[in-house]
């Protein structure tokens, strides 16, 4: 980890603020029954918050024991149904399958071979007509693709703009 999340978590609760609009937007427009989330690289849960208020039950993992234990203290403090997971994004192997897959300006921190490779298991667990949602740098884009074009499903392309990728099994 270049850049010491721990320390920032620690120091700056709430740090990064509010949750990313474009993930807003998509849970937003998808209102209805529950589904099960992964939040990969969560930090202090600014997405897995926003989403589990929603109803949603969401899985955060995160490399920062300051950003989980930030997570999972609101969580319990508003009894949302999130569990909060301290591990390398890159040993992580997710259990179970989700119906939706986030990852928020995470990837890019990694170089290019465990990039792929996190979202080559990562895609795994995802359910029939689940979601991956993926926001990063633009030049990260056609590599992500390329990872879901070789996957063993097969994923529509939903949205491809700005650094952003949202993909649904089909």
């Amino acid at each position: 980890m270049a850049f010491d999340y721990d320390k920032f978590y620690e120091e700056n609760p709430s740090g990064l603020g509010d949750p990313t609009q474009i993930f807003v937007d998509f849970f937003k427009e998808r209102a209805g029954a529950p589904l099960r989330v992964l939040d990969l690289g969560c930090g202090q849960g600014r997405d897995a918050l926003f989403i589990a208020r929603l109803g949603h039950s969401v899985v955060g993992v995160d490399i920062s024991p300051n950003g989980i234990r930030e997570l999972i203290a609101t969580a319990k403090k508003e009894s949302l149904d999130i569990e909060g997971i301290t591990a390398d994004i890159v040993t992580f192997v997710p259990q179970g399958q989700f119906d939706v897959v986030l990852v928020d300006r995470t990837l890019h921190m990694l170089p290019e071979a465990p990039r792929l490779e996190v979202l080559e298991r990562l895609v795994q667990s995802i359910s029939e007509d689940g979601w991956v949602l993926i926001a990063d740098e633009t030049s990260n884009i056609p590599r992500f693709k390329e990872v879901l074009e070789t996957s063993a499903f097969s994923w529509k392309i939903e949205l491809a703009v700005r650094g952003n990728l949202f993909a649904r099994r089909t």
